[in-house]
């Protein structure tokens, strides 16, 4: 199903603001991808990605990760094209830990003005912990979500709807750029 997703308004505007605002980062907890399909720069894949594979006994001959976008496998588990054993998606599941290089983008992250979290609950750690953090280090937060989340009083303002109209509505109040 995800290979079937395109980017929506949202991922659309996002990637506008990540080329037009010099410091632009975007942490996301998605795996499928859309947010540098749809041209995102400064990207940071919490989560890891779908699309990006490893041979699960890190067999010798593979590379650490590699890309691959084949959907639907021919066959379950899908078998490392080195050494014939398992391949497995590089997210990170429940009980996994984030890699520490991944903690660390998302922490340099955390200086800013401004902090947006669009639809996520806020709730599963440690990613819920990130926009407190920016809050407490001066950024002014800013929940997007569909119905307001156990967090939404955490923020400096909550806004419920589609972030793909939310989202456009905030673009069209900036200033044109330069």
């Amino acid at each position: 199903m995800i290979s079937g997703c395109r980017p929506n308004r949202a991922h659309q505007v996002l990637a506008a603001w990540s080329h037009r605002f010099e410091e632009f980062d975007l942490i996301t907890q998605n795996v499928d991808g859309l947010h540098e399909q749809a041209g995102t720069h400064g990207v940071t894949r919490f989560h890891g990605s779908i699309w990006e594979v490893f041979c699960w006994t890190s067999c010798p001959d593979s590379p650490e990760r590699w890309m691959d976008r084949t959907a639907p496998f021919g066959v379950l588990p899908p078998p490392c094209p080195y050494c014939e054993g398992i391949i497995r998606p590089g997210v990170v599941w429940f009980g996994e830990g984030i890699a520490p290089e991944t903690l660390e983008r998302a922490a340099s992250a955390l200086t800013c003005d401004v902090f947006l979290t669009i639809g996520t609950s806020s709730l599963v750690y440690p990613a819920a912990s990130l926009s407190a953090t920016a809050r407490a280090r001066g950024a002014f937060t800013a929940e997007v979500n569909l119905d307001p989340t156990p967090a939404s009083n955490r923020f400096d303002v909550s806004i419920q709807g589609p972030a793909e109209i939310i989202l456009d509505e905030i673009d069209a109040l900036l200033p044109a750029s330069e």
